[in-house]
């Protein structure tokens, strides 16, 4: 039987390495992508299938994501201030455009809270320091909305590295700012992958015991 992978960039760290562990709890086959061989032996204990390669290299992602047969693409790759030329745009544009030359089915993007009509939940404050990675990621939406794939974007609030609460949710509200922690935006998107409710859907995802003023919102089911 051939196997169908879920192809996943940014597994090396944060919520992209949550995910992958979620993935690999659920017995999915994963093939991972990766720029530095660092996190290959944990992923690889994992049962997870290494792809070397660099985001911003398109021709690079282009043979990436024919290496095997793939189901389904997730992002959440983005770079660190100091990267020089981010990812957030570049990289997850190759990896756009390889997924559709692959006839990829779904590709879900990790993105973030501030981005396209989100940016109204942020404080002025907030936006004018996020601005240069917003509007990276702004531009990586709008390139994935206009591809052509079956699409999930997840936006995350502000994120924090400790265990799930189990109290994350999703809405289209684009107005709810709060936080949340990476293992529960890994279950939001695993979950995502698997509902059809959530395709050409674009996601806030924040606990609901850690949003920003009192705010009500419709919260959004993918059942």
């Amino acid at each position: 039987m051939d196997v169908s992978y879920i192809f996943l960039a940014g597994a090396s760290r944060g919520v992209g390495l949550e995910i992958a562990k979620l993935l690999r709890e659920q017995q999915q086959p994963v093939v991972a992508l990766l720029r530095s061989p660092d996190a290959a032996p944990e992923l690889e204990a994992m049962g997870i299938k290494i792809v070397m390669g660099d985001a911003l290299d398109a021709a690079g992602m282009e043979r990436a994501m024919q290496a095997q047969p793939v189901s389904t693409a997730i992002s959440t790759i983005g770079g660190l201030p100091q990267d020089g030329e981010r990812p957030d745009y570049l990289g997850n544009k190759n990896l756009i455009d390889a997924a559709a030359i692959a006839g990829v089915r779904k590709f879900i993007l990790v993105s973030s809270i501030g981005t396209g009509n989100s940016k109204i939940a942020l404080s002025p404050q907030a936006l004018e320091t996020l601005q240069a990675v917003l509007i990276e990621k702004d531009k990586a939406e709008q390139h994935l909305i206009h591809s052509g794939l079956t699409y999930t974007i997840v936006r995350p609030g502000g994120l924090k590295s400790e265990p799930a609460t189990g109290q994350g949710v999703l809405t289209e509200d684009p107005t709810v700012a709060g936080m949340i922690h990476r293992p529960d935006v890994a279950q939001l998107v695993c979950q995502c992958l698997a509902s059809d409710r959530a395709n050409n859907k674009i996601l806030a995802a924040v606990d609901r015991q850690q949003l920003f003023g009192e705010i009500q919102f419709e919260e959004f089911s993918l059942t």
